[in-house]
């Protein structure tokens, strides 16, 4: 009788660890979802502000989104010398149907983003230099800025120069940089959602 009261005991505090550890498993919190952004396409959209009609576009592209492959450059940037652009960009994720514009996430939490552009020096009259991935305080004609004052580079103003260039380069990166984005926020801040460089021909 005292055997089958000591297995009793036994079995009633085993039940009772495996319910505390039932419980701290249902207690635990669920692991957290990662949302990176996928981009499959980006696209640099330079319109002439004196001629409306006179549009280059350079494109990169990504056809498996968040495969193995990484954005192909498409296109090289040929402008004309001594010209005045306004760039925009087209960023989406065209896995989706109908394709979803990234470019509306990065607006809406322009905050949190901010797009830096380096170039072969002094391919443009303004602004001049070779752009500020190197050195934030480096000039960049940006359009647009968040609720803070600070830039975001969804739209932004180039000058060509005089100089022919052919064979430059011109390069892009969008840094994501939630809670840490400021006045003087570096290319190297945050996480870097894409970085391309284009072929810059000036002629």
């Amino acid at each position: 009788m005292n055997r089958i009261k000591r297995f009793s005991l036994v079995m009633l505090v085993l039940s009772a660890i495996a319910m505390s550890a039932c419980k701290k498993e249902d207690d635990a919190a669920p692991a957290e979802e990662n949302d990176e952004e996928i981009i499959t396409d980006v696209k640099l959209i330079f319109t002439n502000s004196a001629d409306k009609d006179d549009i280059v576009e350079a494109r990169a592209q990504d056809p498996d989104g968040a495969g193995v492959q990484e954005l192909k450059i498409l296109d090289e940037i040929n402008l004309d010398t001594s010209k005045t652009y306004v760039l925009t960009l087209e960023v989406m994720n065209n896995l989706t149907d109908p394709g979803e514009s990234i470019g509306d996430e990065i607006e809406e939490e322009n905050d949190e983003h901010q797009l830096y552009f380096s170039f072969s020096n002094d391919a443009f009259s303004n602004p001049l230099g070779d752009g500020n991935i190197d050195d934030y305080a480096d000039d960049v004609r940006y359009n647009d800025t968040d609720a803070n004052g600070n830039p975001v580079g969804l739209s932004t103003t180039w000058t060509t120069s005089s100089t022919p260039l052919t064979g430059g380069t011109f390069t892009i990166r969008l840094q994501h940089q939630p809670d840490i984005k400021s006045a003087t926020s570096e290319a190297t801040d945050g996480d870097t959602d894409f970085e391309l460089t284009f072929v810059l021909n000036i002629n």
